[in-house]
Parts: structure tokens; sequence; C-alpha cells
């Protein structure tokens, strides 16, 4: 990981860094694939199709399938698929898929700040 420079005047520099969260938001958008990807790390093991959709409540089969293809293709999410009758498909973190540890735990973190700021300001 890099140290960034906020203070940087350079223009191009910002568009830059601007371009590569947006690209980082798009990945993640979707209503299910940030719940996905925690399902995944609270794992801490792949996890078959069926007991994703247990733990991902409130999402439909079609959703849930939606969402972990979309996750596949951007290489956050690896599919093994076992050849057996029937077929089991399980579902675990890419490396890059690990490698948001970092920035969740940073999200997370901002969350609880933020929700903490507004209720103390609310109290007020």
């Amino acid at each position: 990981m890099s140290v960034r420079d906020w203070k940087c005047d350079d223009p191009k520099q910002q568009l830059v860094w601007a371009a590569a969260t947006s690209e980082a938001l798009r990945v993640l958008e979707g209503k299910w694939k940030i719940v996905i990807i925690f399902q995944l790390f609270a794992a801490k093991q792949p996890l078959r199709f069926s007991e994703l959709e247990r733990r991902v409540e409130g999402v439909n089969q079609k959703m849930l399938i939606q969402q972990l293809k979309e996750l596949e293709k951007d290489g956050i999410v690896l599919r093994t698929i076992y050849p057996q009758v029937p077929p089991r498909v399980e579902y675990a973190l890419s490396e890059m898929g690990l490698a948001l540890g970092p920035s969740i735990e940073a999200l997370i973190d901002w969350s609880l700040l933020r929700r903490k700021v507004h209720d103390d300001a609310s109290a007020v």
C-alpha cells in the first residue's frame, strides 16, 4: 500500500485517485455485494451456495446468483464446481477479495465514527 499525499496539487493525480475510487465503488455497488463479501470473510472457509443463501438474509436466489457472477467477473470471488451429482458449488474470496479486508475494516470504523458523531449531535 502506498501513502497518499493528500495535499497534492496536481489535478491529473487527483483525477487518477478519483477515477480509482469510482472504479472500486462500481465493483462493490449492489445491495448484496458487501453482505456477500462480509459473509465470506466471516466464514473463513469456502461456502456452498445454499449456506451463503442462508447467511445473506433477504436475498432471493436470482439476485444472489447475479451478484456472485458479478463479483466473480470482477475477480473478488472464486467459484469452484465439484463434479458430482448433484454438483457442489463453493464460493470463496480470491486474493483480490481478501485484499479488501483493510478497506472494509476502515469503512466499518468510519461508519461507527460517523454514527457516533451523528448521535452525539442529535443529543444536543
